[in-house]
Parts: C-alpha cells; sequence; structure tokens
C-alpha cells in the first residue's frame, strides 16, 4: 500500500519507520532540520533500548509523492487547514485521509444520525475549508494515544503507547478501514476499528480539554492538574460540563470521570503538550481540544461556565505570549 504520513513530525515518523521495516510503500512529508536529517540518514526510532533506522521516502513536496492509498495526517489540529490545498497532489478517487489529531476533528457531524448531520464546525475548520476542499467521504476517524518525541533532527524517541484506533464516520465496517488496520498491526501496533469511532474521541479529549490548558496556565505536570484537589476539582467540572455535550450527541463514556482524572494522574510529573507548545512559543491546539467544546455546548444548548471560564483564560495566555 501507499501509505503517505503528512506532518512526519515524532508520531508521523515513529509510523514512518515501522510501516517502512513491514514492508509498506511509505512517504514521509517533513521539513526543515529534521526532513534533512532523514534524507540524508535516514528516519531513526528509539524504542525499548534498541536503535531501528528505516528510509522511506522523505520529501517536502506533496507533488514529489503523488497519488497515495492513504495519507495520515499528524499535524497539530490549527495547522491543518493551512495544508488542505497542499494536500491535493496526494488524492486520487479512491484515496483515505486518515484523521491523526487531537481534539474533535472538522468531519465529526458526517453522517451522524440526527438534528446535526453534515454541520461544520467554525472553530476547528473556520469556513468549511477542510470538507470543501477534501471532501469528508475521504475520511478515516482516528485516535492516537501513544506518546514520542523529536531527540534530535530524524531521530525520534518512543516515550509509551502503541494504540491506534480507527474507525468509519458512519461506523460502517469498511475494506479501507480494515487493510488499514491490518498495516499498522504487522508493523508492531495495537490497532483496531471501532464502530463509533466519537466515543473514543470523547474519551481522550475528555482529559485533554481540561488538563491541557490548566497546565499551561498553572506550569504544573499532570500529576498535579489532575490529581491536587484544587486543579482537580476544576478539571472534573469541565469533565462534566463536556460528558453532558457527549451524551446529547449520543457518545458513550466507558469510563467514568473520577477514572480518568485517575488516570491522569497516574502518567505521572509529565508536561502536556500544550504546555510544552507555551514554553517552545508555539501555537497551542486551544481550538481543537476546548473552543469546540464551548461550541459544541452552545449547539446543543448544553452551558459550559467552567469550560468558558478556562477558555477566556488560555486565549489570553496564548495572546500575551504572541501565539493565538
Amino acid at each position: 500500500m501507499r501509505i503517505c504520513i503528512y506532518g512526519a513530525g515524532a508520531i508521523g515518523a515513529w509510523l514512518g519507520v515501522e510501516l517502512s521495516l513491514a514492508g509498506e510503500d511509505v512517504t514521509l512529508i517533513a521539513r526543515g532540520p529534521h526532513l534533512a536529517a532523514m534524507q540524508k540518514n535516514g528516519a531513526k526510532l528509539l524504542i525499548g533500548g534498541e536503535e531501528k533506522v528505516a528510509h522511506p521516502r522523505c520529501v517536502e513536496d506533496p507533488q514529489d509523492a503523488g497519488p497515495q492509498d492513504y495519507v495520515i495526517v499528524t499535524l497539530k489540529a490549527h495547522s491543518f487547514p493551512g495544508v488542505v490545498d497542499s494536500l491535493q497532489p496526494l488524492f486520487d478517487d479512491n484515496t483515505a485521509l486518515v484523521t491523526g489529531v487531537n481534539g474533535i476533528p472538522w468531519w465529526y457531524f458526517y453522517q451522524l444520525e440526527g438534528p446535526y448531520e453534515n454541520h461544520k464546525l467554525e472553530s476547528v475548520d473556520p469556513d468549511g475549508r477542510i470538507w470543501d476542499a477534501v471532501g469528508p467521504e475521504r475520511a478515516i476517524g482516528c485516535v492516537v494515544y501513544p506518546a514520542a518525541e523529536i531527540a534530535e533532527p530524524g531521530v525520534i524517541r518512543h516515550i509509551e503507547g502503541d494504540r491506534f484506533i480507527l474507525g468509519e464516520p458512519d461506523g460502517r465496517q469498511s475494506e479501507r478501514a480494515d487493510k488499514l488496520c491490518e498495516a499498522l498491526k504487522n508493523a508492531g501496533f495495537t490497532s483496531r476499528v471501532r464502530n463509533n469511532i466519537r466515543d473514543d474521541i470523547w474519551v481522550k479529549l475528555w482529559g485533554n480539554l481540561c488538563f491541557n490548558p490548566i497546565s499551561a496556565l498553572t506550569h504544573a505536570t499532570l500529576d498535579k492538574v489532575a490529581g491536587e484537589p484544587g486543579t482537580g476539582a476544576v478539571c472534573r467540572s469541565m469533565m462534566l460540563e463536556a460528558q453532558e455535550i457527549g451524551q446529547k450527541l449520543g457518545a458513550r463514556f466507558r469510563v467514568n470521570v473520577d477514572k480518568r482524572l485517575a488516570g491522569g494522574a497516574a502518567v505521572g510529573a509529565h508536561k502536556t503538550s500544550m504546555l510544552q507548545d507555551l514554553e517552545l512559543g508555539r501555537p497551542m491546539e486551544i481550538d481543537a481540544l476546548v473552543t469546540v467544546v464551548q461550541e459544541l455546548g452552545r449547539l446543543v444548548d448544553v452551558p459550559t461556565p467552567t469550560i468558558d471560564v478556562v477558555l477566556a483564560l488560555i486565549q489570553q495566555r496564548a495572546t500575551v505570549a504572541g501565539i493565538y
């Protein structure tokens, strides 16, 4: 299969190494020193005490890659609308687009039965840019659970986890999702196809919604954000607001709030991605993780008082830092 990973940073390059070593035809699209290092030395992965090296095609311009069977986007969510034009050379009539980004995806309401079917979300897809340019029929949902980091240009260090959960927006069992799932399994990942990928999206978002902005506001690590009484109570309130929204949209939460909070605290002294981005002066994923939940709350008429306060604070923090 022809698999292109667009935005091959830590997670994307890790996928590329393992899929390439498993025999798939992989193209990584990246830029800067990271791209240059992979072009010169191959993509290197540090995992489980060993080093793996693969030599997938590594390019900056999608024109050099050509049409693909799967395009896996592993960019930060706020970068996605800006690349839809450059994605076009990667598509033919049958190309699937796998959205391995955090938060509520741009295709969320595609084929979701009910009053909001095909509704477009302004906070994650301004003016329906992705929806119109890409087409929601290409979308396969993907929830990414592992963590990895770029140790140095061209070198990825695996931190934890190996789960990639897939699912069609309409819940059907499709050949294209099954084939990608098998490819991921053959490459050593844990993967499965769900019949309601939105449930998994909400469970992951449930933590990101509160842990990320509170950590960026307080500079506290995850164990403190989720585990200490004061911030833990704020997290709980945000999660309960989000749960009511998700349930109104048909989502099922397979764990309760307290278990999800305990799971976050158990991760330990980990800096969330939003805190890391703030410290590095990079844009934070505010809209895909927080603003969109506020937007959904207004759509289904669920008040979000705690989310509103935290969102206003993190937006102001990002504005003062010059990254919003």
